[in-house]
């Protein structure tokens, strides 16, 4: 799952994303230990799993601020 881009995560169901995110927070993590062991073979990638976090965060944020609005339109 290397740096994707908003347009890919839409289309995924909620539970899609949050399986992502728990997969790239264990990179994330593993990806600091290899950084503080020296092991690390491509530093651009702590990089760009930050990055894809911070898309899915944002993605659920919009989804979660969508279905509140919506449901306060609906009451």
């Amino acid at each position: 799952m290397s740096g994707m881009k908003t347009k890919d995560l839409r289309p995924q169901s909620d539970d899609q994303i949050a399986t992502s995110l728990g997969e790239l927070k264990r990179e994330q993590f593993n990806l600091r230990f290899q950084a503080a062991t020296g092991q690390m073979e491509r530093p651009s990638r702590v990089r760009e799993v930050r990055r894809t976090i911070a898309k899915i965060k944002t993605l659920q944020g919009q989804r979660t601020a969508l279905q509140a609005s919506g449901a306060t339109k609906e009451v």
